[in-house]
């Protein structure tokens, strides 16, 4: 049981630690809205991982192999959605910022809480390498038929509170850069420099 707690709270952190295009994004959505918004968005995202972690412990490499022939459509969709946001940040930056005006004036309202979680949930699904990252680390320890249930849901389990947890830092971080940045020069800084780091990530997806 403690093996399966640390196995899953290590693959949890080990998928969740590299901020990649979603966790930029998540820091940027929580310095332009709310912490509570920014919260659940990385809930999202966790949920996501979770979901990842048990279609590895119950299916392996099964699972896998059924989503490695569709990896390459959903790496394009991906990046098309991140792509997308990236254009949708810096143009409405420089809107603003043109207009001098405050982004908390000029912008439109933030996404509620149920729609960033929704949303960064779908965006995290999109990428079908958690799910072979999984499958890889469940396969590598032992055949994953000869895990008992019980140690699976504690691995499950332990894999979304990690990335919960790490999640929820990167939405706190968001949530004091949004403090700092309160003008509108800072805030088309911020929403610049994330935009151009999506905007590279999402490019390397795609070479």
């Amino acid at each position: 049981m403690t093996a399966a707690l640390v196995a899953g709270l290590v693959a949890g952190y080990g998928i969740a630690v590299p901020v990649g295009a979603v966790g930029t994004y998540l820091v940027s959505l929580t310095a332009r809205s709310s912490l509570r918004t920014g919260a659940c968005a990385a809930l999202g995202v966790a949920t996501a991982d979770g979901l990842y972690a048990l279609l590895a412990t119950v299916g392996g490499s099964a699972v896998a192999g059924a989503l490695r022939p569709l990896m390459t459509p959903l790496r394009w969709a991906s990046a098309v959605v991140l792509l997308a946001l990236a254009v949708r940040g810096a143009t409405a930056a420089v809107r603003q910022y043109r207009a001098h005006r405050l982004t908390t004036r000029a912008a439109p309202p933030p996404p509620s809480p149920g729609r960033a979680y929704v949303s960064l949930l779908g965006l995290t699904l999109l990428n079908p390498t958690t799910v072979v990252y999984f499958a890889a680390l469940v396969l590598g320890a032992g055949a994953a038929d000869s895990v008992r249930p019980l140690e699976q849901g504690v691995f499950v389990l332990a894999a979304f509170a990690a990335s919960a947890s790490w999640q929820l830092l990167l939405a706190g971080g968001g949530a004091l850069l949004g403090r700092a940045l309160t003008g509108h020069r800072g805030r088309l800084v911020t929403a610049l420099v994330s935009s151009a780091v999506m905007t590279v990530l999402a490019v390397r997806m795609l070479l």
